[in-house]
């Protein structure tokens, strides 16, 4: 059984989008207005963001973007400082990680 597509409630489906492209590299399938949009991911799953006016997810909630490399996890946590983004630096915890609050309400851990 393959996990096929995720839906998540976003406060702003724009901002949430860009993001995810920029920094995740998923490309945009569709889009309807400002209150959805479809992203793919490299491997075929389906992400689709829907416009919420409140968005209230679980502190431990999080989606996750897996790299092959630490180098990988250091280069996006650069290039989100550098954008001005607010992120830690990685550490070592389960694995090399870092969390980033997303626009649109929901956070991402980005490890190897």
């Amino acid at each position: 059984m393959k996990l096929n597509h995720i839906n998540l409630t976003v406060t702003d489906v724009n901002a949430t989008r860009e993001f995810l492209e920029k920094y995740f590299g998923l490309q945009t399938k569709s889009t309807y207005s400002d209150s959805f949009a479809v992203l793919l991911d490299d491997k075929g799953l389906l992400l689709a963001l829907m416009k919420g006016k409140q968005v209230s997810y679980p502190k431990s909630f999080h989606i996750g973007f897996e790299q092959e490399s630490e180098d990988q996890v250091n280069e996006i946590n650069r290039h989100l400082r550098d954008d001005g983004v607010d992120v830690k630096p990685p550490k070592r915890a389960h694995r090399w990680t870092f969390y980033v609050k997303a626009p649109g309400g929901f956070t991402i851990e980005v490890f190897s």
